[in-house]
């Protein structure tokens, strides 16, 4: 009987074992290119649009053939740059859509949190109440809000024993109620993304917070917050773009920007320069712009957590 000995693993076998297949680093932009098929084209033509409109004299007499288009290359933008009331709105829309974003995040994980404490039937219809506000049209919400502050029949009104009492007047009052508005139409989405994240969390690294006498404060800034530092990267980066470039609730609760403009925020501004005044390549360099803030303060974000050394 003979007996057959192997030898063990040589240094070249053991790298060769251990190395990857060809083609493997190519494997994950593989399986992303049917996307990529699809989101480039719907996304890449806009943009290239919107940049190729915005370097020239686009008005109504070329939109009708009255007038040939002429290349001005960035006049458009040093009309916006040396525009007082460009800078003013957009020195509000920042300020208004970075409170839009502490608002929703601090909503949303208050009842992230409160979903993991109550009860099956108060969890249970905090969810569906949750999910009709977040299923709801942002055009109906709107009208909704507007209905329920409204000077004479509105809901707010009665309860306060107010008469006649226009919510819609005064600018900052305004911005609060359509802020509330948009906060009750996002907060579900940051609501439900986090309770996740804390339902997976293993319940054995809070039973050691607790067995180590950390408080429900402690453990949540201390414990939950860091293990879900991903989840609230995603959530912070939509809701600055949903935020940032909010239309809807303006236009319709302040009736295009509330009186004088008072209200107004870039992306209202940019439709009424260029629908309303029909100044078509002005209203493109506005997108434009948007466009660029909301790319830089995303990679800006994303850098800073990189730098931090947390991974996505």
């Amino acid at each position: 009987m003979t007996t057959v000995t192997t030898a063990p693993a040589g240094p070249d076998t053991q790298v060769r074992q251990a190395s990857p297949r060809p083609g493997g680093r190519l494997r994950p932009w593989l399986y992303l290119l049917p996307s990529a098929a699809v989101l480039l084209p719907l996304f890449g033509y806009p943009i290239y649009m919107l940049g190729l409109l915005s370097v020239f004299d686009y008005r109504q007499a070329q939109v009708s053939g009255g007038e040939p288009t002429r290349f001005i290359g960035a006049d458009n933008y040093t009309a916006l740059l040396g525009d007082q009331r460009f800078w003013s709105v957009l020195g509000q829309t920042v300020v208004f859509a970075a409170a839009l974003v502490v608002a929703t995040l601090a909503v949303g994980a208050a009842l992230a949190v409160v979903l993991t404490r109550a009860g099956r039937v108060p969890r249970l219809l905090l969810s569906l109440a949750a999910m009709a506000a977040w299923a709801a049209p942002a055009m109906t919400g709107a009208t909704v809000w507007m209905f329920l502050f409204d000077a004479d029949l509105g809901l707010v009104n009665q309860l306060l024993g107010i008469e006649g009492y226009n919510w819609f007047y005064d600018k900052w009052v305004t911005f609060g109620i359509v802020g509330a508005t948009v906060v009750w139409h996002s907060f579900p989405f940051v609501m439900v993304t986090l309770y996740a994240g804390i339902q997976a969390i293993p319940g054995s690294v809070l039973e050691a917070a607790s067995l180590d006498g950390a408080s429900a404060w402690h453990t949540f800034w201390r414990i939950i917050v860091p293990m879900l530092r991903p989840l609230i990267t995603i959530v912070v980066i939509q809701s600055i773009i949903w935020d940032f470039k909010i239309f809807t609730q303006i236009y319709v609760m302040t009736n295009g920007g509330g009186i004088a403009g008072q209200n107004s925020v870039l992306n209202v501004y940019a439709y009424q320069t260029a629908f309303g005044s029909s100044e078509y390549g002005l209203g493109s360099a506005i997108g434009v712009i948007m466009t660029l803030i909301l790319l830089a303060v995303t990679l800006l974000y994303i850098r800073a957590l990189y730098r931090s050394g947390e991974k996505l």
